[in-house]
């Protein structure tokens, strides 16, 4: 056990709520806020969490505060306008797990400075079944000793940690591996269509794929899995997806960096989004193809 013996974890969704459930069972107190008042009864429920009635009451007692909620504007929400930072003691670190705009990010941590708190971005990477395993892949950004401080925590949720340098670069490097991620996808996607269309058979593709150098995340836990399966429900949707695309996109532009292929892959996936909705499992693109509709 650390020096942060309570945490407050503000949000519970399919991610949260297995990361959550690992802290309880290393023994963590886990004050916990949702805004599906269902999800945080049953997370508390399973763990042994208190359930609070706001993330502000979550805050109050705690030495660390963990976000994962769907981007950077609600955490800032939280913290900012729902009291949390206000509720939380001088010294204590926030660490926000979500997928939020390294930018932003980078604002969020001098306001919270101000308030005589540490912020730490760091986002994960390997989806809802990694979680479940507390197999994450974390990145983790911010001051080095404020992440050696928590690093015990980080480790009861995923078993590779990285620094990645300063405030806001675990928030940038999760941004452009899930761009990485999506160009993968929609090209696997395409070539599976075009394999199909001239006769070949699709499984046989990925095979061939996955032992050759085409080989991508798609391609290996995906395909089969997911998408020829017909089961398209990796947990991850493509709203989610969308968002983490424009943050790369967003980013490039800060930065001054051509970047015409992530602009490229913001539009299919607006595409997508478009005829499926945001909710869509992000495997979906494979059927969008299918069906010709794209």
């Amino acid at each position: 056990m650390t020096q942060q013996n309570t945490v407050a974890f503000i949000g519970l969704g399919q991610m949260g709520r297995p990361m959550s459930g690992h802290l309880a069972k290393a023994g963590y107190r886990i004050r916990a806020f949702d805004a599906s008042q269902e999800q945080l009864s049953t997370v508390a429920a399973e763990t042994g969490a208190t359930a609070c009635a706001s993330a502000a009451e979550a805050a109050q007692g705690a030495d660390m505060l963990i976000t994962m909620l769907p981007d950077g504007r609600v955490v800032r929400q939280v913290l900012l306008d729902g009291g949390a930072a206000a509720a939380l003691p001088r010294g204590a670190i926030v660490v926000d797990m979500s997928s939020s705009d390294p930018v932003g990010t980078r604002t969020l941590g001098e306001k919270l400075a101000a308030k005589g708190l540490t912020l730490i971005d760091a986002p994960v990477s390997g989806g809802v079944p990694r979680a479940r395993t507390a197999q994450l892949s974390i990145m983790a950004g911010g001051d080095a000793g404020a992440i050696e401080r928590v690093k015990p925590i980080l480790e009861t949720m995923g078993n590779r940690i990285f620094l990645t340098g300063p405030l806001g670069s675990g928030h940038a490097m999760k941004a452009l591996n899930n761009y990485l991620s999506a160009a993968g996808l929609v090209a696997a996607c395409e070539a599976l269509a075009v394999g199909r269309a001239f006769g070949l058979d699709p499984a046989a593709m990925t095979e061939v794929l996955n032992a050759s150098t085409g080989k991508n995340n798609t391609t290996e836990v995906k395909v089969k899995q997911f998408m020829l399966s017909g089961a398209f429900n990796s947990g991850f949707s493509a709203g989610l997806m969308l968002k983490d695309l424009a943050t790369a996109a967003a980013l490039a532009k800060a930065m001054k960096v051509e970047a015409p292929f992530a602009q490229e892959c913001v539009a299919r996936w607006e595409d997508m989004v478009g005829m499926l909705g945001m909710g869509a499992d992000h495997t979906e693109y494979f059927r969008l193809l299918e069906g010709g509709k794209r």
